[in-house]
């Protein structure tokens, strides 16, 4: 399996998110992709799940929730085992950018749609 398992917390179906756009630039880079967002939808290929779902070998969570709204995913996050968590803008969250480090988990404040156009993904 080519690409980066990737978890994008936050997903949305409308098409004006970033979430929903990190979606398909992740799929159009090969990147199998997972997604949790407010409610059931389809991106593409993607389906979005409400609830926290048994994934194996995520490479990254990419976070497009607010703050407030990551608390009650701290756990399932860092359960998941992610070589790296990335906060988008508007995601930043010492809190668990710390736990995730104390885990040996990169944690990284960037744009995941930048990183993917620049190559850095």
């Amino acid at each position: 399996m080519n690409g980066k398992k990737t978890l994008v917390l936050g997903a949305s179906d409308n098409p004006e998110r970033y979430s929903n756009l990190a979606i398909n630039r992740l799929r159009a880079k090969q990147h199998p992709v997972a997604g949790i967002g407010a409610r059931k939808a389809t991106v593409g290929d993607v389906n979005i799940e409400t609830e926290p779902i048994q994934l194996k070998d995520v490479d990254t969570v990419t976070i497009y929730l607010n703050p407030s709204h990551q608390k009650e995913y701290y756990d399932y996050i860092l359960s998941l085992h992610p070589k790296r968590i990335i906060f988008n803008p508007g995601a930043e969250n010492r809190e668990l950018y710390d736990l995730a480090l104390k885990q040996g988990i990169e944690a990284q404040e960037a744009c995941t749609l930048v990183l993917l156009s620049t190559g850095q993904y």
